[in-house]
């Protein structure tokens, strides 16, 4: 018997900026259908349109979901992130099909180090520890010698002998947020950044918390920010006690601990969502309200309907650098503290 029932289709790639709930419940209710269909688990990004993050069965950051896929029963993760997120559930998940609604969604901090560039740091640096951050591609990995989150880097960094050097990479804002709480003269710190974090600008954020002295702060510490807000914290313009330099899960975690008031947000937009969610009586107000990733962006909810229909994009890691790349991830975790991702 033919299946006559109306879906939302795929051809219009911009209509679903105009859904209404019949609309958004028409596409809610297919995707979870073929989900089913597919023996698929989605996940999204704290950063992800909020329409992807309602109808995911997961919610987090990287390292977090990349977990959950290797937990998962299901034989296909769907990820809507970027694609270096895609690949560390692969990486974690070696026998799973990992789709990504969007293949060419990238991301500007992983694609500011390559492993070639590594190579020849390393070779200046024979004897130095690799760090890298999640937020890197599978090649950079497999070339690192431990990974780190930004909740967990403080400690992974601790973990190295101290008389050894370290190099870091890729994010210059966290590395330099590590080494200021290690008191680490010895590590090395790639000069990379997230556009949209480090746009977060120490103007942006003196102004935004001038014009509400009352608020509570939550700084990422990939923002370009995050010493102005130690700084204004150290001045006594933002009390100590309200700001809080915070990976994404730990911002959740502290939105659950704050009822009422406001609290100042530095990171990218999407966050607010599930911060929202998790605080409903508290104003969450961006530091800069223009802090979208638009690789994020570029999974939209017609493009999950089409990766879970056709089973595209799938990601393919080589099982080579697969396995190298999951021994830093491992490291990390046998520490003790795997951390809430980036």
């Amino acid at each position: 018997m033919t299946d006559t029932t109306a879906r939302p289709a795929v051809a219009e790639p911009d209509a679903w900026r105009t859904w209404g709930d019949a609309e958004y419940g028409a596409w809610a209710d297919e995707v979870r259908r073929l989900a089913a269909q597919q023996d698929a688990v989605i996940l999204a990004h704290n950063y992800q349109l909020p329409a992807i993050q309602d109808v995911a069965d997961h919610v987090g950051d990287s390292l977090a979901l990349s977990r959950l896929a290797a937990a998962s029963p299901r034989s296909t993760v769907v990820f809507a992130g970027v694609h270096f997120m895609a690949e560390t559930a692969k990486i974690l998940s070696p026998g799973k099909r990992v789709l990504i609604p969007d293949a060419t969604a990238g991301c500007s901090l992983a694609d500011t180090i390559t492993a070639d560039q590594l190579r020849a740091w390393k070779a200046e640096h024979p004897d130095a520890v690799v760090v890298s951050y999640v937020n890197t591609t599978a090649e950079v990995k497999a070339e690192t010698d431990i990974c780190c989150t930004s909740s967990n880097a403080v400690e992974v960094v601790q973990s190295i002998p101290a008389e050894r050097e370290i190099l870091f990479c890729p994010d210059q804002f966290l590395g330099a947020h590590v080494r200021r709480m290690t008191g680490r003269d010895n590590m090395h710190v790639w000069l990379g950044e997230c556009h949209v974090h480090a746009d977060i600008s120490p103007a942006d954020l003196k102004a935004t918390v001038r014009a509400n002295p009352d608020a509570e702060l939550f700084v990422h510490p990939e923002c370009g920010c995050t010493t102005s807000a130690l700084w204004l914290a150290g001045r006594g313009e933002l009390p100590a006690e309200r700001t809080h330099i915070l990976s994404t899960g730990g911002m959740l975690d502290q939105a659950r601990a704050t009822h009422g008031g406001r609290v100042l947000v530095a990171t990218e937009v999407g966050m607010l969502h599930q911060l929202r969610k998790a605080s409903p009586s508290t104003d969450f107000v961006p530091v800069n309200p223009r802090a979208a990733c638009p690789y994020m962006q570029q999974n939209t909810p017609p493009k999950l309907l089409r990766s879970l229909r056709e089973g595209v994009d799938e990601v393919r890691v080589d099982p080579a650098i697969a396995e190298r790349a999951r021994r830093a991830v491992e490291r990390m975790v046998a520490i003790g503290r795997p951390g809430g991702g980036e």
